[in-house]
């Protein structure tokens, strides 16, 4: 692609959380020497994806420490680390106090805006870009570049061409594609260079009959233990209308999809009443009437109706419409057998794993086959679990990306000077 002149503007292909970070580090004063930036998006507001996220609480990071904070990283742990490290959870929730909005660490460990929604703080925070200059092109839909290395948008105005002297890449990954996310962008970029966009955070279909998730679409299986694939995790599970999600489930959700792509099937184990040991359970069943009814018992034991349909579930499986006994009962609330078939949809995933390789790239984020065109946020071949490291990846990857661009622009006119 050959090189813009560097007097032409800075453009950034995105306006999520990444995006808007590189924005703001490259407009600031000590760095914006009259260069322009503009912001482009296919949407016709900003952050859109942003502000869904925090409808139901805006979880900016984490306060554990950093070294078990970056292990949340799994692979991608040793080249996001860097980046992390100039920009970590401190800096995250300093930067939100510094707009106004006070922050607060959870029970969990988890860091929230008092005001707990998105909206008083990207309010702030476009605000502030405004004073700096940043300009915003929405409705552009980013459709590569032309012979001359401009790119090319199809804007309100029709198909539009911009000049760059560098540009910034933070189009997310294809989760709520509905918000803007769609990763059309995959095949804009060099072959080989993007692995494939799978769902991460998300949902898993099951193999129970559909009668059950028509029956209980919506419910919730409160404070159940999850095992599946050498993995527990502990929460509340929602049920969909074909198959489950919620906390627990994400958290697990990374090697679950890794064992469903290699065997097609996983066996997982729910244990309905963690609280109370198998032995325990068979104790207080056993001092029930003994012509007291099965679902009966299921019920006084505080079993939920979609527990207890489970259960029968698993018994009829298993050849029987009865347990053989108390504790062949007790074990099974303890350990109650679910088959899980794929992941859900990327669509209804929270975030996604894939994306631009690392090795496409340099140690400023620029694409190797594209001088001049830097990579940041979820378009980055990595994933984390919820909790905020989502987030404070796409704030840190979109400043590294900034920062290597306004390296990558100081060589190029020193080099032209020198030229």
């Amino acid at each position: 692609m050959p090189l813009m002149e560097t007097r032409q503007p800075i453009a950034i292909i995105g306006a999520g959380p990444a995006g808007l970070a590189a924005a703001e580090w490259l407009s600031a004063p000590q760095r914006a020497q009259g260069r322009e930036i503009v912001v482009y998006d296919q949407m016709p507001s900003v952050a859109r994806k942003f502000l869904m996220a925090g409808r139901s609480g805006l979880n900016l990071t984490h306060a554990e420490n950093l070294e078990d904070f970056l292990t949340r990283y799994g692979s991608a742990r040793h080249w996001l680390a860097p980046m992390i490290d100039r920009f970590p959870p401190e800096a995250l929730r300093q930067w939100a106090e510094a707009l106004g909005q006070p922050c607060f660490t959870g029970s969990s460990g988890r860091v929230f805006p008092q005001a707990m929604k998105a909206s008083p703080l990207l309010r702030a925070w476009l605000a502030r870009l405004a004073e700096k200059g940043v300009r915003f092109a929405l409705r552009h839909r980013w459709e590569g570049w032309d012979a001359q290395g401009a790119l090319r948008f199809n804007s309100p105005d029709g198909a539009v061409t911009r000049a760059a002297s560098a540009v910034i890449l933070a189009l997310g990954g294809a989760s709520w594609p509905r918000l803007g996310s769609d990763g059309d962008w995959t095949g804009l970029l060099p072959p080989g260079s993007v692995t494939p966009l799978v769902p991460a955070n998300c949902g898993f279909l099951t193999a129970l009959p559909e009668a059950f998730h028509t029956q209980f679409h919506g419910e919730v299986l409160h404070s159940v233990t999850l095992t599946g694939a050498g993995q527990s995790a502990r929460g509340d599970v929602t049920i969909t209308r074909t198959g489950i999600e919620g906390a627990p489930v994400y958290r697990l959700s990374a090697s679950w999809r890794e064992v469903l792509a290699r065997e097609g099937r996983l066996r997982i184990a729910l244990d309905l009443r963690p609280g109370m040991d198998a032995e325990i359970l068979a104790v207080r069943l056993d001092g029930f009437r003994a012509r007291e009814s099965q679902a009966n018992r299921l019920r006084r034991l505080g079993l939920s109706p979609v527990a207890r349909w489970l259960i029968r579930e698993a018994m009829s499986t298993a050849g029987g419409g009865q347990a053989e006994g108390n504790r062949a009962l007790a074990g099974l609330i303890k350990a109650c057998p679910l088959i899980l078939t794929a992941p859900d949809i990327l669509a209804r995933a929270i975030s996604t794993a894939g994306g631009v390789r690392h090795a496409a790239l340099d140690a400023n984020l620029m694409l190797r086959e594209h001088p001049g065109v830097f990579v940041a946020g979820e378009m980055l071949d990595w994933e984390a679990p919820t909790g905020g490291y989502l987030l404070q990846a796409c704030f840190a990857t979109g400043r590294a990306a900034a920062e290597g661009a306004d390296s990558w622009l100081a060589a190029q006119r020193e080099a032209a000077h020198h030229g």
